[in-house]
């Protein structure tokens, strides 16, 4: 998953809240405990080791639209979302049916606790990031999705909350995934057919990336220029690599981010450029600046969307499907 740069989110976040730092009610470790569902009731230990017990099997789940995504997509179908954009333009949500599904949120923070509370969720699943490289989770701060703690414990009156950590490999993310997805009811077929066809996805993205060609995912913006994702930060970024793209190392010492302005763009070149669909510059947008068109990847027209695309089997095969087919075809530039 890559996160909007937390000056682009709002002024009112914190830069904590805005990295996804967790808080829920718990022991608050670092420690996940395996999900369990007992004979007649349902028991769930998220990743800050916080540990929710129902008497019966969750029915109605709601939450970010980055887990809810991810959850239908193995049959866990939600009562209500909210996130950094509605589920209506969300690309997570496409080929979906939305009309039985309440939007509650359309941008980061802002849910209809109203509208959520009529949706009457039996729990409520979000994610958490770590504050830093190192993988650690904060429990003082805002689960992701959340302004504030205070609007966070108001969602948990209304239902449990949850939290899967957006950390490490999205092999290890999706693991968690199945996991929670298993225990709500998914079904086991569903789950394997997936698996089998992100294994397929994963073998042809390394092919494709033997040719050594080199790959550089941007947030854009006009005023500011680029924000660079660090690929060791970023879950899926992190897979691809491990499957063998070759992703430029921005460098700096920030935490998935390094920022620079249009002026010193091209000081990063690479042979294959990724924009992010999340709101920021399109190509369009971005030819107006002048250094855009002096980037190798855009004048070998080697400019492909980085999609937000969640912790699952059937998401990331999609994807890597397609990010295999554009490094197939990219041409060493640089």
């Amino acid at each position: 998953m890559h996160r909007l740069p937390h000056r682009l989110i709002g002024a009112s976040l914190t830069v904590a809240a805005l990295l996804g730092a967790a808080g829920c009610a718990g022991d608050g470790s670092d420690s996940a405990t395996p999900a369990a569902s007992g004979a007649g009731g349902w028991e769930f230990t998220d990743d800050l080791g916080s540990t929710v017990e129902l008497d019966e099997v969750p029915r109605r789940v709601a939450g970010l639209n980055d887990v809810m995504a991810s959850l239908w997509n193995y049959g866990i179908e939600p009562v209500a979302t909210f996130g950094q954009t509605s589920a209506a333009d969300d690309v997570a949500f496409d080929g979906r049916d939305l009309a039985d599904l309440a939007i509650v949120g359309e941008s980061y923070g802002q849910i209809d606790l109203e509208q959520l509370a009529a949706a009457d969720p039996d729990v409520i699943v979000t994610s958490v990031y770590p504050t830093d490289s190192s993988g650690a989770l904060d429990a003082t701060q805002p689960l992701y999705g959340f302004e504030s703690i205070e609007q966070q414990e108001q969602v948990a009156r209304i239902a449990p909350v949850v939290a899967i950590a957006y950390r490490g490999s999205a092999a290890d993310v999706i693991d968690r995934t199945v996991e929670l997805a298993g225990s709500l009811g998914a079904d086991a077929d569903l789950v394997d057919s997936a698996r089998a066809d992100f294994d397929a996805a994963a073998a042809a993205l390394t092919e494709a990336a033997a040719s050594g060609v080199t790959v550089l995912p941007v947030y854009a913006t006009a005023s500011e220029g680029w924000w660079m994702g660090k690929a060791p930060d970023d879950p899926s970024l992190r897979l691809y690599q491990d499957l063998g793209v070759r992703f430029v190392d921005p460098g700096g010492d920030g935490y998935f981010w390094e920022s620079v302005g249009w002026e010193d763009v091209t000081e990063y070149p690479s042979d294959v450029l990724l924009y992010s669909l999340r709101g920021g510059e399109t190509p369009e947008q971005m030819s107006a600046q002048p250094t855009y068109g002096l980037l190798p990847a855009v004048e070998a027209g080697q400019v492909h969307p980085w999609k937000y695309v969640g912790m699952d089997h059937v998401a990331q095969a999609a994807y890597m499907t397609e990010l295999a087919g554009w490094l197939a075809q990219a041409r060493k530039v640089t």
